[in-house]
């Protein structure tokens, strides 16, 4: 009976370490995607880049859909939002890889504060 509470027990540190492990990959290429795109000049993570664009919560805001659009369509996203955002320059549209959106919108999710 040790011996297999033992095993599993071992197994689950390693479950739970590997996704550690596997997270920390993802917020790494979400944060690699996130500085080279430039996001840095009007957002922050953690902060890093433009305080006035505090993204460490935005998970807590918007739903995984709503973060993708504002990815994919800001222009189109802004104009359909109520209030209008105010911030100035608005978001511009980014030819950002999906496989890239993806990682950056699956990371964006998790913020919540």
């Amino acid at each position: 009976m040790k011996v297999v509470l033992g095993g599993m027990a071992a197994a689950t540190v390693l479950m739970i370490a590997g996704s550690a492990a596997a997270q920390d990959k993802t917020k790494d290429s979400a944060m690699q995607i996130f500085v080279a795109q430039k996001c840095t000049q009007c957002h922050s993570i953690a902060g890093k880049g433009s305080k006035k664009g505090k993204l460490d919560d935005v998970g807590k805001k918007l739903t995984a859909a709503q973060i993708r659009e504002w990815i994919v369509d800001p222009v189109g996203t802004a104009a359909k939002t109520t209030p209008p955002p105010t911030r100035k320059p608005p978001m511009k549209k980014k030819a950002i890889p999906e496989g890239e959106v993806d990682i950056l919108v699956d990371y964006l999710a998790t913020l919540k504060g």
